[in-house]
């Protein structure tokens, strides 16, 4: 454990990304099996510990610790493991007496190592938790402490991204990132096989699963004031990027010669049981990227309504009625046992059209293509999409691809071959009303606001409702500015919260960009905004006149009449 912590502790106040990656790379050739491969799991997300929460760990806490005390450290520090790790006191032996002296702060003669740790986690029952934990936080140092509270809770944030971390996998055996991506979703937790294969001393991981997930291939937003003249319109294909979710479709045969169907998130998450509907469709060989959506008369639907069918944990005939699945068809990777992606798009593309009329299905049609011949043509199909053939779907489109014509398909996200050009977001002026403390290099900083906009009362006087919550969008200078700003303006403390001072005469207004609206059962206000960030910093203008709530429900509404009747939108779904 004390190697994975002091491996943590450097990742995070390394800024370079080639240093990093030569820390993990130290790391995964030094560490011994299992550790390197829990490790790594923990990097890159493989690491679920369900009974563990942070309200535990504050408890375990104030059982040592005076509450006021920790409260008062915790909102200093502004991080929960940061705060335990440092205040967590020494353990007290058999005598009474507390531990003092040398020795404290060094491990004593039984440090627990991290695959320890990952599998007691894995099996220990939830009453016996607690005391676990505490007696790992006893036998650690602060670092050590710091870590395994990280772990446990499944904030690591050290600025290890999963592919950089399958880079340095990769760079064990001088194979790309792209070579264990391509492995990745076959395996498990902690990897020995993954690490005998890079290392040469193993065969390359193979998966028996028919109907396997296959790495997707991602964009670059475009840069439109230095990319477009490098680039040369002839050697792009234009595509729609609708507004709803990247799946795979994946079809084949078992051992058995049964049909296995099988729907996947963009990150390898198997939605099949979500989406049965779907899968009824899956009748084919092959594995089909695109979008889900939902479609009601071959019309696109909102995401809102999509959301209709996210997180359920049940599905109903009513529900599978009332909001029909659909998939819009982008490329198509493999059919009929043969791998497409090392082909150039332009053929994968004739594949698919033909692949797609041949299974004649109405849950699956094929995503159109937008014709362009030079950019300014692309910049008014993207300002006006209803102009150029999208019709009443233009709503459903946030924006278009750029798909260069001889691309192969290649996992991750390399830069060149596609270019996602959204369009252009939301945009609302509200006022700033709490802000709370942020994590990792801005735990020292209010960094995180929430923010919101005028609602009248019964009496016909202005409140100010919240909406939303952003915390990125702003430089390091204008944060240590709103930084200072909360700082000068606080008005009441809720632990870690600050609520700033507003007003119709005062306040600090902020321009939030986001891309949609959707209803809410968490916000006075009733709505909630959709991947929200500040555009600007309105130090200029009067708090109020900040927008309205009018100007979200106006957006909201039109989503809304294209729910179905007796069904509501919410955040969350049961």
């Amino acid at each position: 454990m004390n190697d994975f912590a002091h491996l943590l502790d450097r990742l995070a106040y390394e800024p370079r990304r080639n240093a990093k990656l030569r820390l993990l790379q130290d790391y995964f050739t030094h560490a011994p099996d299992p550790e390197r491969g829990y490790a790594l799991a923990a990097m890159t997300g493989g690491l679920t510990f369900r009974e563990a929460k942070p309200a535990m760990i504050r408890g375990l806490v104030e059982a040592r610790v005076d509450p006021v005390l920790f409260g008062l450290s915790h909102n200093y520090v502004g991080d929960l493991a940061e705060t335990t790790a440092l205040i967590w006191p020494a353990p007290v032996p058999s005598d009474g007496e507390p531990v003092i002296g040398p020795g404290h702060n060094n491990p004593p003669p039984h440090v627990p190592t991290l695959a320890e740790v990952v599998e007691t986690l894995g099996t220990v029952k939830k009453p016996d938790l607690p005391a676990r934990i505490a007696a790992w936080l006893d036998a650690l140092d602060e670092t050590g402490r710091w870590a395994l509270l990280k772990l446990i809770t499944g904030a690591l944030r050290v600025g290890v991204s999963a592919r950089l971390a399958k880079t340095a996998i990769g760079a064990l055996g001088g194979h790309e990132a792209d070579a264990v991506e391509e492995v990745w979703h076959g395996l498990e937790p902690p990897y020995a096989t993954l690490f005998a294969w890079v290392e040469g001393r193993g065969e390359r991981p193979t998966t028996l699963n028919p109907a396997p997930f296959r790495p997707p291939m991602l964009s670059h937003p475009i840069d439109e004031e230095g990319d477009f003249e490098k680039l040369d319109p002839a050697a792009f294909s234009g595509e729609w990027k609708w507004d709803g979710i990247r799946v795979q479709l994946v079809g084949g045969r078992d051992a058995a010669g049964e049909q296995v169907a099988r729907i996947y998130s963009r990150t390898g998450e198997d939605i099949s049981g979500a989406f049965p509907d779907l899968a009824e469709a899956i009748t084919f060989s092959g594995a089909i990227d695109g979008e889900l959506l939902i479609l009601r008369e071959r019309r696109v639907q909102s995401f809102n309504v999509l959301q209709q069918r996210l997180n359920r944990k049940a599905v109903t005939p009513k529900l599978l009625e009332e909001f029909p699945a659909h998939v819009r068809a982008y490329d198509l990777m493999q059919a009929d046992g043969e791998d497409l992606r090392p082909l150039p798009f332009t053929e994968r593309r004739a594949r698919l059209e033909a692949f797609v009329a041949a299974l004649d299905h109405a849950r699956i049609d094929l995503s159109p293509l937008v014709p362009f011949a030079t950019w300014a043509d692309l910049a008014a199909a993207r300002a006006d999409p209803a102009a150029v053939g999208a019709g009443e779907d233009a709503d459903a489109i946030e924006g278009v691809m750029l798909k260069a014509r001889d691309s192969v398909y290649l996992p991750g996200r390399p830069k060149g071959p596609w270019w996602k050009w959204k369009r252009e977001p939301f945009r609302v002026d509200t006022v700033m009303m709490y802000a709370q403390r942020g994590h990792g290099k801005r735990s020292s900083f209010y960094s995180d606001y929430t923010f919101g906009v005028w609602r009248a009362r019964e009496d016909g006087t202005p409140e100010l409702v919240p909406v939303g919550k952003a915390y990125h969008g702003f430089t390091d200078a204008e944060l240590q500015k709103l930084d200072r700003y909360v700082r000068n303006n606080t008005t009441k403390r809720f632990g870690p919260v600050r609520e700033v001072s507003y007003g119709l005469d005062h306040g600090l207004v902020l321009e939030i960009a986001f891309e949609g609206v959707q209803r809410s059962t968490r916000h006075k206000s009733g709505v909630a905004m959709r991947f929200p960030r500040v555009a600007r910093i309105r130090w200029d203008k009067p708090a109020a006149e900040a927008d309205r709530i009018d100007a979200l429900e106006t957006i909201l509404a039109r989503g809304e009449r294209e729910i179905a009747p007796g069904e509501t939108l919410t955040e969350t779904h049961g």
